[in-house]
């Protein structure tokens, strides 16, 4: 990820925080680097062009609509729109007096919030002029003309509108901001700290920022934290790159506990420091003023590229409401969105976006909630296809997850080269309530949720036919993660090694009043078609079914390694499953 941070005016801070970050280790996958070669990078980035029967251009609308830019006027009622300029003047701007008095505040707010409205006729030009009086003048209503396409051709620090800095609302009826497709790299709409940015009835589109110059593979990202990596980093005499690509992935995962308890002690710290030593710091990140120590910020900072069609800056606030953000693409992170502030989606589709690095549809780095809303066909590079909640380190150091909390939503059919195809949270707090998270693709681990030092909660929701070549079809936890799943079901997901369903790795995890069913190991190598259990870990079913799960090798239901723990209460029931039911679990009919 770039080190280059976002200023309040959209530009690039020249003094990005210093801060020492836990290297994210993602051990058990041994191998699935090798399975995946870079040549599919270019198909999947590309993956925002595929044809569609009902895609449109960036810069055509769907339906019928006026069509301006930041170059003119509309196509029509050109001389009508002149007779207003007059209101539009910097004087006569007055839609944001503050009228409120003292008798009745409820009816003063409505009053007052009338006041502030301004109608925006359908030229580009007047909406950031409205937009600039509007920061000028602590804030207001700004009401788009119905139906209208505002295009933006050109941009300012990176921004196709001005940096929003004070209350401001956008409401819009079929309405549509976009940039020109031909023009220059940008965003759309930025929230600097202390704004605060409503969205209602809009459609944000086409907003691209720069790619990075130096080129990530998900391989790349994620190879340094495998376990023969580790330990060819402790032991810089170890086995030749040759000899360590060959090995299969079974043979690590399944390998005695006591070889892997005698590896640990060396393993966790060398993994640090290759991805300290692998951070390309900026030399102005070395020049700590006097006493700075090591003190890490208390939010995390956005890069330049983050966030096409809307990045939420730490101190600012977003509400997206009834909208859409659909064909952003973003150089860094978040292709839709990118949240370092606080921010909630209600009933709006994020569709059809592409981050480089995490983040396809959604980047989160701060307060994030969704509700009732879609979250479809959008790729993350590196990561996170639909939402990625934190990112591990490619350039610099890793992004800490914040909190989010998604609500009678559907995350389907995104998709990643590396973890988390339909959801990835790293070193952050994800909850998934009354949700479906269906159809998404990870092509090495997690293919609908992956966490990595998170907390998972699924209450009431469905991991439904997702895939991964490699592990945790439905669900992966790793590394010292916690994860609850209380009534719901993880069903008819796809491995291509290990735990079809649930892939368990140095992590605790609680299944209660949920079923585990119709998942499938399908690789040579394959087995633990429900769940799979490493050495080391926790898992623990109470009122669970796992049924009807099969891989290539047994069991079909749930493989517990050596030194792992799987428990089963009374009520939970492990059934059906082929070739076997389980290995190494107490109490549970192979």
């Amino acid at each position: 990820m770039s080190n280059d941070v976002t200023s309040t005016d959209g530009g690039a801070s020249t003094a990005p925080p210093t801060r020492r970050r836990r290297a994210l280790w993602v051990a058990g996958v041994a191998g699935l680097t090798g399975v995946v070669g870079l040549a599919a990078l270019g198909g999947v980035a590309a993956r925002d062009d595929k044809p569609k029967s009902d895609q449109v251009s960036d810069a055509q609308p769907s339906t019928n609509r006026q069509n301006v830019s930041d170059a003119g006027g509309a196509d029509e009622g050109g001389a009508k729109e002149a007779a207003r300029d007059d209101e539009w003047s910097g004087d006569d701007w007055s839609g944001f007096d503050d009228r409120s008095g003292k008798d009745d505040k409820r009816q003063d707010d409505k009053r007052d919030e009338k006041d502030r409205t301004k109608q925006v006729p359908c030229d580009t030009d007047k909406l950031i002029q409205a937009i600039t009086f509007a920061n000028n003048e602590d804030g207001g209503v700004l009401e788009l003309a119905k139906g209208c396409t505002y295009t933006l051709t050109r941009s300012q620090d990176g921004n196709g509108l001005p940096v929003i800095t004070q209350p401001i609302t956008l409401k819009g009826e079929h309405t549509t901001i976009g940039r020109e497709a031909t023009a220059e790299y940008f965003r759309i709409l930025n929230v600097g700290p202390g704004g605060h940015l409503t969205l209602k009835g809009l459609s944000v589109r086409g907003g691209q920022t720069l790619q990075s110059s130096m080129a990530a593979d998900p391989a790349t990202v994620w190879a340094p934290y495998s376990t023969p990596d580790r330990s060819t980093v402790a032991d810089p005499a170890a086995k030749p790159a040759a000899t360590k690509a060959a090995k299969p992935a079974a043979t690590t995962a399944a390998k005695p506990a006591a070889a892997k308890a005698a590896a640990k002690p060396t393993a966790k710290p060398a993994a640090k420091a290759t991805a300290k030593a692998a951070a390309a710091k900026p030399i102005a990140a070395e020049a700590k003023p006097a006493g700075a120590g090591t003190a890490v910020p208390l939010v995390e900072q956005p890069g330049f590229t983050d966030g096409a069609g809307v990045l939420v800056q730490p101190g600012g606030r977003a509400e997206i409401l009834d909208s859409e953000l659909l064909y952003n693409q973003s150089g860094g992170n978040g292709g839709g969105l990118a949240n370092f502030g606080s921010t909630r989606l209600s009933k709006t589709t994020v569709a059809d976006n592409t981050a480089f690095f995490f983040g396809g549809g959604i980047f989160n780095a701060g307060v994030l909630q969704v509700d009732e809303s879609k979250v479809k066909d959008n790729t993350g590079i590196i990561g996170g296809g639909g939402i990625a909640n934190g990112a591990a380190g490619i350039f610099t150091d890793s992004v800490d997850g914040g909190s989010v909390w998604v609500y009678k939503s559907e995350i389907t059919d995104n998709e990643t080269l590396g973890f988390g195809g339909g959801v990835l949270d790293v070193e952050g707090t994800t909850t998934l309530h009354y949700t479906t998270v269906s159809g998404n693709t990870a092509v090495l681990a997690g293919g609908g949720v992956a966490v990595a030092d998170s907390q998972l909660t699924l209450k009431d929701a469905t991991v439904v036919r997702n895939s991964t070549a490699g592990v945790g079809g439905g669900v992966a936890v790793i590394f010292d993660s916690a994860a609850t799943v209380e009534n719901s079901k993880i069903n008819d997901n796809t491995a291509g090694f290990f735990g079809a369903g649930l892939y368990n790795e140095d992590s605790v995890t609680t299944l209660r009043d949920s079923e585990v069913v119709g998942n499938r190991a399908v690789g040579p190598f394959a087995r633990g078609g429900g769940i799979f259990n490493t050495e080391g870990s926790e898992v623990t079913l109470r009122r669970t079914k796992v049924a009807h799960n099969f891989s290539t090798l047994p069991p079909g239901g749930i493989f517990n390694s050596l030194g792992g723990t799987v428990t089963l209460d009374d009520e939970s029931a492990v059934t059906a499953n082929r070739p076997t039911n389980c290995f190494n679990v107490l109490d549970c009919f192979a």
